[in-house]
């Protein structure tokens, strides 16, 4: 047997960084927003692998640092983000790159 794919369109969490960088830096009041389908209220927050914040708010505003994920009952856990407190660092645009993409990098400090 193979392995069952998802449905054609099937909804998948995602974490949305704002600003749209990563990784991203606490000193830039990072706000996290999980997407995915299911009622409002049904959100669970992982922080560094570990239940953080059950039934918890759609959107967050990052105050320590740490890798955050969200889980959608219907639509699973999404990708983490890394949320970083260093005083230097090399910042790329969130969206999917591809070979050939021209990106831009950020230097921050």
């Amino acid at each position: 047997a193979g392995v069952p794919l998802s449905p054609t369109g099937a909804q998948t969490t995602q974490l949305l960084l704002e600003p749209p960088w990563t990784p991203a830096v606490l000193w830039d009041q990072v706000t996290l927003t999980c997407q995915g389908s299911t009622t409002p209220g049904a959100t669970t927050w992982y922080k560094d692998g570990k239940r953080w914040w059950q039934e918890g708010p759609d959107r967050l505003l990052v105050t320590e640092s740490g890798t955050f994920q969200c889980e959608r009952p219907s639509s699973g856990l999404s990708p983490p983000r890394h949320v970083v407190n260093d005083r230097l660092v090399l910042q790329v645009p969130v969206r999917v790159l591809l070979e050939g993409d021209t990106v831009t990098l950020r230097c921050r400090v």
